[in-house]
């Protein structure tokens, strides 16, 4: 009796064709990479497993992360740790409310040797660049990085300069303290795959925190974090992504929660179709990071808040009764029927 299971087993696997075994080995690099990465991030990090899950989503369908939260809670901390599990370059720019454009993106000079103008790059030229409270500079600031973070390039006295690839920007932000601070314009938010509200740990993780550090005041777990893969790996594994299946029925599934926004009464403002993009994106990206090679509805439930809690605004009926852009999430998660 086993002998013919067995013999089934290899009959199977026999007829099993070759891309199909293809795309499960290539699936399968992605999520030991990604556990990988997580494993090296959490030798510091105590908690934030699903902000680090969805940072990496990002970096492997090339968008962008706002990472909002109260001071002290390891946004810029987790963002400098991911960038170390990389092998690739990476910036940090403090944003202040003096920061010019050209402190951001670089300025042509004019060299007196050759008695040429030459570009010198800022630090936006690289492949990951922390954006320390982006809301600390002002409009034209802001402004400057529009270019960038969509066509992956600058523009600066007409002459057009390429980002090398991969090219993900990581900003963090303070909800609570509101002086000297810019509001993020709308189109610039429209611009950021995900924004990811970082909360206080829970008292179990506190109680971690405290324990792992009592003996580590100067931070040197920190230097115990390696690289897992180089930019060329993340370049293949984007294109590993792109190859996951997903049924029709759950692209229209994602057409009509975004859609949904637009026609609900409790948003002044809904999300665009870069949002229903970013949602296809992602969801591909988390099943293929949870070793899958197609879809499921949970996998666009679960970007789904991510992905537009930036690019809603409540109407200022519901924002006055307290109604979180959340709120108004699961709602349309809940009413909109799920493909079977």
């Amino acid at each position: 009796m086993d002998d013919n299971f067995n013999n089934q087993d290899e009959i199977k696997q026999e007829s099993t064709p070759a891309w199909v075994k293809k795309n499960v080995a290539e699936i399968n690099r992605i999520s030991d990479a990604v556990d990988k990465i997580k494993d090296e991030i959490q030798k510091v990090i105590i908690g934030q497993d699903e902000a680090i899950e969805l940072m990496l989503a990002g970096l492997l369908t090339g968008g962008h992360i706002l990472l909002e939260g109260v001071p002290g809670i390891a946004k810029t901390l987790t963002a400098k740790l991911l960038a170390k599990t990389l092998n690739v370059d990476f910036s940090r720019i403090q944003f202040t409310p003096d920061l010019m454009p050209s402190d951001v993106i670089g300025t042509t000079i004019y060299n007196m040797k050759s008695s040429e103008f030459t570009f010198s790059a800022g630090p936006v030229f690289s492949n990951i660049v922390l954006i320390d409270e982006i809301n600390r500079a002002p409009a034209k600031t802001q402004a400057a990085l529009f270019e960038a973070m969509e066509e992956k390039q600058v523009t600066v006295d007409g002459e057009t300069h390429k980002m090398k690839p991969p090219f993900f920007v990581l900003a963090t932000q303070n909800p609570i303290e509101q002086e000297g601070t810019y509001k993020l314009p709308e189109a610039q938010l429209d611009r950021f795959l995900f924004k990811i509200i970082l909360k206080y740990p829970s008292l179990e993780n506190e109680q971690l925190i405290l324990r792992k550090f009592k003996e580590d005041f100067r931070n040197i777990q920190q230097e115990e974090v390696k690289p897992v893969f180089t930019a060329e790996e993340i370049q293949k594994y984007s294109e590993i992504i792109e190859k996951v299946h997903i049924k029709d029925e759950l692209l229209d599934y994602i057409a009509r929660i975004v859609v949904d926004t637009r026609n609900n009464g409790d948003l002044f403002l809904g999300a665009s179709p870069r949002a229903s993009l970013a949602i296809m994106k992602t969801s591909k990206a988390i099943a293929a990071m949870n070793g899958r090679d197609f879809v499921t509805p949970d996998d666009i439930k679960y970007v789904a808040y991510p992905v537009m809690n930036h690019r809603i605004i409540l109407t200022p009926e519901r924002e006055m009764e307290g109604t979180e852009t959340s709120d108004v999430i699961d709602e349309i998660l809940k009413r909109i029927e799920v493909p079977r």
